[in-house]
């Protein structure tokens, strides 16, 4: 019981963490998270995910410009969890199976889910062994040029990325706002007025501090959610298209 206490108590306090200390993280570490990828349920067992280990200076340089986030290209490991039905449908190819089905947008989103899944997993095992973790949605930024910088064949795609060391920071645990917000019991439920709803959220907002801008408080929530909507960012909107050309029936 004390030792699930104390996992629920890390998930409860997960910061994110983009400093790291540079110190190697041990070889019987890493394999413990890899086991626990492993381990992972998969959408009918079907294990439709793989990860690439970055351990090239220049690749996570690559990457990191993709990021446009330099600390990337530091971080001691990074992984890149990726949709594969390349492997399933080779494996069926193989047994001289047809295997057009392998590229429909059910068994893409199959592997994009099993990779959410061990990505999640391995954060939570990092966690546990005093690890931090960045999640790396911004490898998206260019879809296209992951695929290209890590070799991904057909039905293959990347999904998350996701930057882990020994924390060299202590960011503030970052506000959210309250589950009545998002939990509901039976059906969605649609409020009246939002911002109403989120004003003691959106002032407490005001009171973080992200470490990226140390000196500077960040912008109440409300306002967060307009900048970001008025991002447009023309490869991002390009998607579906390299999803596409990864093979996959869109």
């Amino acid at each position: 019981m004390s030792q699930m206490n104390d996992m629920v108590k890390r998930q409860l306090g997960h910061r994110t963490i983009r400093e790291f200390k540079d110190w190697e993280i041990q070889r019987e570490v890493f394999d413990t998270m890899m086991e626990v990828a492993r381990r992972t349920a998969t959408s009918n067992g079907m294990q439709s995910y793989s990860i690439i280990r970055v351990t090239d200076p220049s690749i996570k340089k690559e990457i990191a410009d993709v990021c446009n986030q330099e600390y990337v290209g530091r971080a001691p490991e990074l992984l890149i969890f990726v949709v594969d039905q390349f492997r399933n449908d080779s494996i069926a190819k193989e047994k001289g199976a047809k295997t057009e089905n392998a590229a429909d947008m059910d068994r893409f989103f199959q592997g994009f889910t099993d990779a959410c899944l061990a990505l999640q997993n391995v954060v939570n095992a990092a966690e546990a062994m005093d690890l931090g973790v960045v999640y790396l949605g911004s490898i998206l930024n260019d879809a296209a040029r992951i695929c290209k910088i890590l070799k991904l064949p057909k039905l293959t795609f990347p999904v998350l990325g996701l930057g882990i060391g020994y924390p060299n920071q202590d960011p503030q645990l970052k506000p959210r706002f309250e589950n009545r917000l998002r939990v509901f019991e039976n059906s969605y439920r649609i409020f009246d007025n939002y911002l109403e709803e989120i004003k003691d959220y959106d002032q407490e907002m005001t009171t973080y501090y992200d470490l990226r801008d140390a000196n500077r408080r960040v912008d109440c929530f409300s306002d967060q959610v307009v900048t970001r909507l008025n991002i447009s960012m023309p490869n991002r909107q390009e998607i579906l298209k390299v999803i596409h050309r990864q093979g996959f029936k869109v």
